[in-house]
């Protein structure tokens, strides 16, 4: 009967443990566990540009452009950080 507790014992601790391992890779995989990381990413833009409006684009992120030429869209990759592609506004 002893060892019947015992086990009943280890396999419950057994049990909440696997339960919160996989919680903890659950929120990993989601992103709730990584750390917002930092990135950098020169657009190659004429002088006197500027960001007017930033909007998240599925994964990417679309960043409307005033100045030095005409009214443009640029998206971005931030994971990557590389250029998807440009969209030129013409009037």
């Amino acid at each position: 009967m002893q060892a019947l507790r015992v086990l009943v014992v280890v396999m419950g601790v057994m049990i909440v443990a696997g339960t919160v391992a996989l919680g903890v890779a659950l929120s990993q995989r989601l992103g709730g566990g990584a750390a917002a990381r930092e990135w950098s990413l020169a657009l190659d833009e004429p002088p006197g540009t500027q960001v007017v409006a930033a909007t998240a684009a599925g994964d990417g992120l679309a960043l409307t452009l005033r100045g030095g030429g005409a009214e443009r869209v640029v998206v971005v990759d931030p994971r990557a950080g590389r250029v998807l592609g440009r969209i030129s506004v013409t009037k």
